[in-house]
This record gives C-alpha cells, sequence and structure tokens, in this order.
C-alpha cells in the first residue's frame, strides 16, 4: 500500500488516530504493547509519520533558541551542551545565536524569534544597554524566556545563576590570607549583573581584612586580547599589584601573556586567581587558583526550567532563581608560594 496516511493506519489497527499520534511521539500514557503494535503495522505498511505536519497543527516548532554572548567561552560551549542535553531528551533541537555582546544584535534575534521559529529562549544576555523592554513583547506573545548566568535585574522571568558574590568573596580572601593586600579586580562589564556580585565580593573581602578599597585597582578591561595586554601590562607596571582577581577565565590567561612579557614571576611575584571553567586550566597554568562553575549543569537546569513552562506554564513562578555553587579550587603552588 502506497502512501499510507494516519488516519489509513489507524483504521487498519481499529484505533484512533489521536492513539496512533501518540505512539510516534513516544507518550508515556500509551502502553508498550499497544506501542509495538502501531509501530510494527506502521513499517509493514510504509508509513512514515509527518512530525512537521504534526508540530504545525500544535503549534509548536520543537526548536529552543540560545542565545549567548560569545561561543569561544568555554563556559558557554559547556552550558550549550547541558541546554542540548536536556532538548534532545525531549525531541527537541536547538538554534544557537552568538551576540558578541552586541545590543542589537540582541534585540535583532529576539525579534526574530517572534516569528514562531522557537518554542523558547534560554539567554545569557549582552548587557550593553538599560532599556530592556523589547524583552517585555515575549509576554504579550507567550513566548518563554529562562535568563541564565548573565541577567537583566529589571526583567521578571526564571533564572539559573552562580553564587557569585560569595565565590568572589572567598577568592578575594584567598589572596588576602596568601598575604596579598594590594590585589587588582579585572573586569570587563562591571555593569553586568554577574559583575555587580563579583566585584561587591571582591570590596566586601577587602573591607573585612581592613584593606582599604581604592578604585584604582579595579580595572576595565575589553574583550580583545591585544587591547588587554596593553591595559595590563600599563597595571601591572604602575599599580605593582601583588595580587590578581579575574572575574572572568580569558583574563586569568591575558595576566599570565602579560606577566611573561614584563618577567614577572607567577606565584612568586603575583599571585593570580580566575573564574574558570576550563578542564585543563592547571595544566597550562599550574599556579592558578580557579573558581570553577558547574556550567553543564547550569545549562541543563536553565533547559529544565524552559520545558517546564512549555508543559505546565501555570506551575512556573515567574519569580523562581535557581542558585548553583561554584567552587573554589586552590593550587598547592599558591598554598607554597
Amino acid at each position: 500500500m502506497d502512501n499510507v496516511n494516519i488516519k489509513q493506519l489507524a483504521k487498519a489497527l481499529n484505533l484512533s488516530t489521536s492513539t496512533v499520534s501518540r505512539a510516534f511521539r513516544d507518550n508515556s500514557d500509551i502502553n508498550k504493547e499497544t506501542k509495538e503494535r502501531i509501530l510494527a503495522m506502521a513499517k509493514e505498511l510504509n508509513y512514515q509519520p509527518n512530525h512537521y505536519a504534526s508540530n504545525l497543527r500544535e503549534q509548536r516548532s520543537k526548536t529552543i533558541a540560545v542565545i549567548v554572548p560569545e561561543l569561544a567561552n568555554n563556559f558557554f560551549s559547556q552550558a550549550i551542551h547541558g541546554i542540548e542535553r536536556i532538548a534532545r531528551d525531549k525531541g527537541y533541537h536547538i538554534l544557537i545565536y552568538a551576540t558578541d555582546d552586541v545590543y542589537e544584535k540582541e534585540v535583532s534575534f529576539i525579534r526574530h524569534l517572534h516569528n514562531g521559529r522557537a518554542d523558547g529562549i534560554i539567554m545569557s544576555v549582552s548587557g550593553e544597554a538599560n532599556d530592556h523592554n523589547y524583552l517585555n513583547e515575549l509576554t504579550q506573545k507567550r513566548l518563554p524566556l529562562v535568563f541564565f548566568d548573565r541577567v537583566y535585574e529589571d526583567i521578571i522571568t526564571p533564572r539559573v545563576i552562580t553564587n557569585d558574590y560569595d565565590s568572589s568573596f572567598a577568592a578575594t580572601q584567598h589572596l588576602i590570607k596568601q598575604g596579598c593586600k594590594q590585589i587588582a579586580y579585572l573586569v570587563i562589564n562591571k555593569n553586568l549583573s554577574i559583575g555587580k556580585f563579583r566585584m561587591q565580593g571582591y570590596i566586601d573581602a577587602l573591607l573585612k581584612y581592613n584593606i582599604p578599597y581604592d578604585d584604582r585597582y579595579v580595572i576595565d578591561c575589553t574583550n580583545s586580547y591585544n587591547k588587554n595586554n596593553v591595559i595590563l601590562k600599563q597595571m601591572l607596571a604602575e599599580l605593582k599589584p601583588d595580587g590578581v582577581f579575574t572575574s572572568v577565565e580569558r583574563l586569568a590567561f591575558a595576566t599570565y601573556y602579560a606577566c611573561y612579557d614584563l618577567n614577572i614571576v607567577v606565584p612568586e611575584q603575583l599571585k593570580v586567581i580566575g573564574f574558570s571553567s576550563l578542564e585543563i586550566a592547571p595544566l597550562l597554568n599550574p599556579s592558578l587558583t580557579t573558581i570553577t562553575q558547574p556550567a553543564t549543569k547550569i545549562g541543563m537546569e536553565a533547559a529544565n526550567l524552559l520545558f517546564k513552562m512549555l508543559e505546565s506554564p501555570e506551575s512556573v513562578d515567574p519569580n523562581e532563581k535557581i542558585v548553583l555553587n561554584s567552587k573554589l579550587i586552590k593550587r598547592r603552588s599558591t598554598e607554597t608560594s
């Protein structure tokens, strides 16, 4: 029999079309024997389900959009892996958009997704503007949104973050206990939510140990390795810090390059600590104490939240916030130097 449709298949099995459809969607409310009988008959009659048409009827694209500031960052690669793992189990695909920290790109992507291209959005924000009202259009369109890592505080939507304040406090405290008193804090965008929390942890740790806060030691960096090299060499030469706390992974490596060029020995002359999701960080920099974020788990938690919103919107509090713990991993060389 050629071109068998779902109605003909259901008739041959003496079942309803909805029961047959549930078997192909792998619904849990259909028993194993019935499902096996349906699949066997479908194979016999050469029936192929039209998932695209089914998705249209359900007004679902079976696609999740993931918007991130960059793809080269190992943290985001791991988070995307966690999101994809959950999406795959749910029968969904993911579309990945990189904003390159450009606000206009972020707005363009969001507005592009209003056309039904995705059923929901998981996003780590760019943070380059204060007007985030365009995201309120998602509510009007009933398109679920979950933030992860970097968030907009003025937008009410579920989010998955880490304990950035506590982690930064612990990192700064670690440097102080190693004898550091002139600690530089390197940041790319201190106006971001994570930038604010991490900087406050740094400031409060200094105050606890009676070290005066000096804003000259808060160094604004960029996403450019070449520009950072100039900024950091100037900082190291002029301020001569004895410790450096980097708020993102790339700045730790940039610090090492600058130190190498200036013949500054780490950790004997300068102790460095930084956020890092790179598993081989201790191999590249044996003296680098790191704060490691559970990036894959963050992605999985964000995806679980989004699917919960898709499947049962009323069960999710718009203010829901999942906070995961980062881990301070100390290196022996900083302990003994």
